[in-house]
């Protein structure tokens, strides 16, 4: 099994000095590898079609509304499953997770992994760690001890990874996009990319929502 995560706005609770008002933190589930790199390739494919170099990376906000588009629904060719958890942060009582993003963020990782429907079992889990955020370093020590049991290990491997240099990372950050955007009703395509990527997603868990 190989789990993807990437998140998409922050989870800092300054809103009123530019913090997101929403949090979100979405795995992309292949539960068979080989399909993962049945997907991967078929989305490296894509930029030659495309006539986008091969180096090019998938990234929500920093990608054409029409290569958004084509990426998705070439993606949603493959097998995998999409699960996300999104948290109102004006919801949020905790001072912990208030004070602290690793706290937070962790928490909400854990809770996205944990739920029993998510049916995740010896995942091998690849996290966005470009820029080698604060908040996101002590992520694997963290869920080891949360998750792994002496008789059930969720999490067999742990290990961030360069989004520029992992396709499947893309397309996390892409899913993770595409559910954040729906949030985000001022935009004229806030329904769009959801509404592509609907036949993967398998649960959205909206908290506070």
């Amino acid at each position: 099994m190989l789990v993807l995560i990437d998140e998409s706005g922050d989870p800092g609770f300054k809103i009123t000095k530019g913090s997101t008002p929403v949090f979100i933190i979405t795995a992309v589930i292949f539960d068979d590898t080989l399909m993962a790199e049945k997907v991967a390739v078929d989305l490296k494919l894509l930029k030659r079609e495309l006539k986008l170099p091969d180096d090019y990376e998938y990234h929500f906000y920093n990608t054409r509304p029409r290569i958004r588009e084509a990426f998705l629904r070439k993606a949603v060719e493959g097998d995998f499953r999409v699960r996300s958890i999104v948290m109102d942060k004006s919801k949020i009582t905790s001072d912990e997770f208030k004070n602290s993003k690793s706290s937070f963020y962790n928490y909400t990782l854990k809770s996205l992994l944990k739920d029993p429907t998510a049916r995740i079992n010896q995942a091998s889990i690849k996290l966005d760690g470009r820029g080698d955020r604060e908040y996101k370093r002590a992520a694997g020590t963290y869920l080891r001890r949360e998750l792994n049991t002496k008789t059930n290990h969720m999490i067999i491997k742990f290990r961030y990874v360069d989004s520029k240099n992992d396709t499947l990372i893309q397309l996390a950050d892409m899913a993770s996009g595409a559910i954040y955007r729906s949030y985000q009703t001022d935009k004229t395509d806030s329904a769009l990319y959801r509404g592509i990527l609907t036949p993967k997603i398998e649960n959205i868990w909206e908290f506070g929502i």
